[in-house]
């Protein structure tokens, strides 16, 4: 089964710069994206073979996020069942016989980390959230968790150190998601690999040096590692400042 995730910074910007061609060049049984910024009735596609599930932010022009699948799900469910954090669409999930997909657009902590006490209360309930499904089957979760966990995952860590995304707060809460029994399948398969990223500014020309990110990830609950076939970051996909990951699972 391939499973894949792109944070598209906005869809309807990201359909004029090839989206549609990649979609369908990487034929996906399952296919999440974040970062819509769109409401309903505002782009229609036409995806056939997949059922479509989106969860719209209440401002316009923001977050947002989307399922495009080829196998139908047993139940799809919309958000954390917390109010404070389901009106930006941030979360689907959809339940199959084996697993819970999950695909997240974490809330970034924003210049000079403005949200980040409330981002420390979203990745507390969210871990929470995702050990309850954890209760009844497997979980798959894959989305942009804004966060590069170690240096390795990215560029230029010493002069990051404080900066959203790479603060001692948003890395310690990744660890101990980590801990609670959650693989990062990119490292599981390539723990050395330096250099691959999945986000890089829009300024100084960052995507040209490759100065970018590592924070688009698929993570599992440790009791599929046995089913974790491949792991990819498609860095020469372009039409966004993210690019595509992919997970390869054995059914």
């Amino acid at each position: 089964m391939k499973l894949i995730s792109w944070n598209v910074n906005g869809l309807r910007a990201c359909v004029q710069k090839g989206f549609l061609d990649f979609f369908r060049e990487a034929d996906a049984d399952i296919f999440c994206i974040q970062e819509t910024k769109l409401q309903e009735g505002q782009i229609s596609l036409e995806l056939e073979g997949y059922d479509q599930y989106w969860n719209y932010a209440v401002k316009k022009g923001y977050s947002g996020t989307a399922v495009f699948t080829k196998r139908k799900p047993l139940h799809v469910a919309y958000g954390l069942g917390i109010e404070e954090h389901d009106r930006e669409g941030r979360v689907i999930t959809l339940e199959y016989p084996g697993f819970y997909l999950v695909t997240v657009y974490t809330p970034n902590s924003q210049n000079e980390l403005a949200r980040l006490d409330y981002r420390m209360r979203w990745e507390t309930d969210f871990l929470s959230y995702l050990k309850g499904l954890e209760q009844k089957k497997p979980v798959v979760f894959c989305g942009d968790l804004n966060v590069a966990h170690q240096e390795i995952d990215l560029k230029n860590p010493k002069t990051n150190r404080k900066n959203a995304g790479f603060t001692d707060e948003e890395r310690q809460k990744f660890t101990e998601l980590l801990q609670e029994g959650f693989v990062d399948t990119f490292r599981y398969f390539y723990p050395e690999l330096e250099g691959i990223y999945s986000w890089w500014s829009y300024r100084f020309r960052a995507r040209e040096k490759n100065a970018g990110w590592r924070i688009d990830y698929f993570c599992a609950s440790e009791i599929l590692k046995d089913k974790l076939v491949d792991a990819k970051i498609h860095t020469e996909v372009f039409g966004s400042d993210h690019c595509p990951v992919e997970l390869l699972l054995e059914e």
